[in-house]
């Protein structure tokens, strides 16, 4: 698609949630679903996510390449300068903390996001060179694992952990949480799910911080618009709901009336079916492995219930296919790192803030706004305005 700012107004008919439409173009990433696999630039997702760190994919996203001994060891120092949070921000977390129980889970961190924006002064990033844009982005993105830990702390009665500049990003996390450092299996399972959560094409949330950095905004505003758009549980908000399928069945002899009563009703099991991919998920397959490492009966039953529903299908719905995605086995994955469900989403958002940082350094740059056209199919116009009765 070559890109042009002519003005055409001629309306053109795309599919229903823009199935398949390009948009724009891109050299992060890409999403091939007939294939089963997708890539961070050059690399294969899967690979990086078996073999580097989530700092070093995320350098590999915002500057074009890995990065050298060197470029790693400065990066590491330039997020570690940024994880701690300011005192000022304390009052927000209380209140954020306070109200997160019965709000949607990444409303603390959206509305500590929001404060830090403002208490920094955030620039729009119009008005920005991209270093100035890039420092912006991954100063706020740095804050974000130290967020979430505070506000989960904060809402069990406990102290939040500051970050200990020694540990790396994922370890660092977990530590915050916890209180303690993590076992290295714990720290390892993690990344992998992290680095293969970092990005993933123009999906919903995304595609929204890529819309509001087309206007120009500042990067506070762009991330806090992405995590809104992450927290529907037909995106980012699915996880949790994985483990709550695990639990509807509850034992191997339920799997088959549950799933049958489930494919008759035309629900929805989630944790498995995606919009983009027509065989397995890559990112399914890697996790499913890491968890397998771990082993034990939750993970031996999540096996039980991934295996059994092709056959069911196949009896119920000849010729429909349905594979697990993202969310079955990171949920899993992320409860046996002692990860709360209430945290799944939130976690999830770690690594995806990260992808967001990318995607906004590359539409800013671009300079075009995304303002799209609806058809219109209300009451026919105009009409008299009636006058008020008195």
């Amino acid at each position: 698609m070559q890109p042009t700012d002519r003005m055409n107004d001629t309306p053109i008919d795309v599919p229903r949630g823009l199935t398949n439409v390009i948009v724009a173009e891109t050299q992060l990433s890409d999403v091939r679903g007939l294939e089963g696999f997708y890539n961070y630039r050059q690399y294969s997702a899967v690979d990086l996510a078996r073999t580097r760190s989530l700092e070093d994919v995320w350098q590999l996203l915002l500057d074009g390449a890995l990065p050298t001994p060197l470029e790693r060891a400065a990066f590491a120092n330039e997020i570690a300068s940024y994880a701690a949070l300011d005192p000022a921000l304390d009052p927000v977390l209380a209140i954020a903390a306070a109200a997160s129980p019965k709000a949607d889970p990444l409303a603390g961190l959206r509305l500590v996001l929001t404060a830090e924006g403002a208490r920094v002064g955030s620039l729009a990033l119009y008005d920005q060179a991209p270093d100035a844009r890039r420092a912006a982005l991954v100063a706020l993105a740095s804050k974000v694992p130290t967020v979430v830990a505070a506000l989960a702390r904060l809402s069990a009665g406990e102290h939040p952990v500051a970050p200990a500049p020694h540990l790396g990003f994922v370890a660092n996390y977990l530590y915050m949480l916890h209180g303690v450092e993590a076992p290295p299996e714990h720290v390892a399972a993690l990344s992998a799910y992290l680095v293969a959560a970092i990005d993933h094409g123009f999906n919903a949330s995304t595609f929204t911080a890529r819309v509001i950095a087309s206007t120009g905004a500042d990067a506070a505003s762009c991330l806090v618009g992405a995590l809104g758009s992450l927290s529907g549980p037909l995106h980012g908000g699915a996880p949790s709901r994985a483990l709550d399928t695990l639990d509807a069945i509850g034992t191997p002899e339920n799997i088959d009336a549950y799933i049958t009563a489930q494919v008759l009703a035309g629900s929805r099991i989630m944790g498995f079916g995606h919009p983009v991919y027509r065989t397995e998920d890559p990112r399914s397959a890697l996790l499913k492995q890491v968890a397998l490492g771990f082993g034990g009966p939750r993970v031996g039953f999540a096996v039980q219930v991934e295996e059994r529903i092709p056959v069911l299908l196949e009896q119920l719905k000849p010729g429909r296919e349905l594979h697990t995605n993202l969310e079955w086995y990171a949920a899993i994955v992320m409860e046996l790192c002692g990860i709360g469900r209430h945290l799944f989403t939130p976690t999830f958002a770690v690594a995806r803030v990260l992808g967001y940082t990318a995607n906004i350094m590359e539409q800013a740059a671009d300079g075009k706004i995304i303002r799209p056209s609806a058809r219109y199919v209300g009451p026919p116009a105009p009409q008299p305005v009636p006058a008020v009765m008195r």
